[in-house]
This record gives C-alpha cells, structure tokens and sequence, in this order.
C-alpha cells in the first residue's frame, strides 16, 4: 500500500462506542431509531441526543434507504458525531449487496468530507445480523476507504473497529493485498447520499 495511505489507515480492537475520533460509523437500520448490535450499543452511550436528531431526519426525509448515510451529534459519545449508514442484508451476492455496501462506505466517507472531519471509526458495517461475509466485507471496507483517501484530504485517518480477533485479521489481510486484488465492484447502484 502506498506509505501515505498506509499513514491514514488503522487497524484497533475494542468497543467502537469509546473511539475518540471525530466520528464514529453506527451500522444502523433504515429506521434509525435504533436496534441490536452497534446500533443499540451507540445509541445507549450516547443518550437521548442522538435519538432526536435520527428523529428529525426521520421527520424530514423518512428515515435512510440502504447504501445512504445520515449525520448526527455523538451526545455523550467520545466521538462528537455519529454517521449512520443502512448496510445491505447479505442474500447470497445477487442483490447488488457488494455495491451498496460500497455505496456505505463512500456516502459515509463523503459525509465526513463534507463536515471537514479529522477521524472516522468505521464497524464491520452488515457482518453481524445482516450475514454479510465477513473477509468480503473487509475487503471492499479496505478498497472504498483507500480511494477515497487516495483522492481527498479529509479525514486524515480512517479506524477500523474490529469486534474481535478475527474481524481484525480480515482487515489485517484485507491491507496487505495489493489494491488491484481486492473484490471487484459489482453491479452500478449508487444510492445518493441522504443529507442530515
């Protein structure tokens, strides 16, 4: 990987709810209004806050379509924001999954962009109950981070959250293939991203 990139990109083990970044990444399901996993998890640490503000959103636009992100305060969160983003639920590849995982990535990266964040903490976005396969999801999490750092100052530094040991050997590994390796996009959906 180029060393500039390579700079911008890490790799830590832990609870995404304690990351002191600029912004954390919350899995999140179309409704916003939270749920299991992730979700739950932000939207306990970081009280009442984030949940009015993922209300309003809802008010003005209807909640978040898959592919899409959305921004809001990181209430008592160590991060000062959160961008949630709806990933796909994993039904065998043939449903334009991988693009509108990607589309997650890019739309949330763009948003970060957009605010002139510093930091961003990325989870395994659809790897828990949505069923995404977790080394394809790693991969394409490493490919759309990359380019988009590769053409664009902000955020300085990408982390990746992983759950447990495996998670983070997937992105370990994801990092070490060359850029060309790494999973194909497929299919040409690219959702818009939701504003908030």
């Amino acid at each position: 990987m180029d060393s500039s990139l390579a700079n911008r990109i890490e790799i830590t083990q832990g609870d995404i709810t304690k990351q002191k970044v600029d912004a954390i990444v919350n899995a999140a399901n179309s409704s916003l209004l939270g749920g299991g996993g992730v979700d739950g998890a932000i939207h306990r640490a970081g009280g009442s806050a984030i949940l009015d503000e993922c209300r309003a959103i809802r008010a003005r636009q209807g909640g978040c379509k898959t592919g899409e992100a959305v921004i809001t305060t990181g209430g008592r969160l160590p991060a000062t924001h959160v961008i949630h983003t709806v990933g796909p639920v994993w039904n065998g590849g043939q449903k334009g999954e991988s693009a509108l995982l990607a589309a997650c990535y890019r739309n949330s990266l763009r948003l970060a962009t957009g605010h002139q964040l510093a930091s961003v903490a990325f989870p395994g976005i659809s790897t828990g109950i949505y069923g995404y396969p977790k080394q394809e999801a790693a991969a394409i999490a490493v490919r759309e981070v990359r380019q988009w750092l590769a053409a664009h100052d902000f955020p300085r530094t990408v982390v990746f959250v992983a759950f447990d040991e495996e998670n983070r050997r997937l992105y370990e590994q994801a990092l070490t293939l060359p850029a060309l390796f790494i999973w194909p996009r497929v299919g040409l959906a690219r959702p818009a991203p939701c504003v908030g």
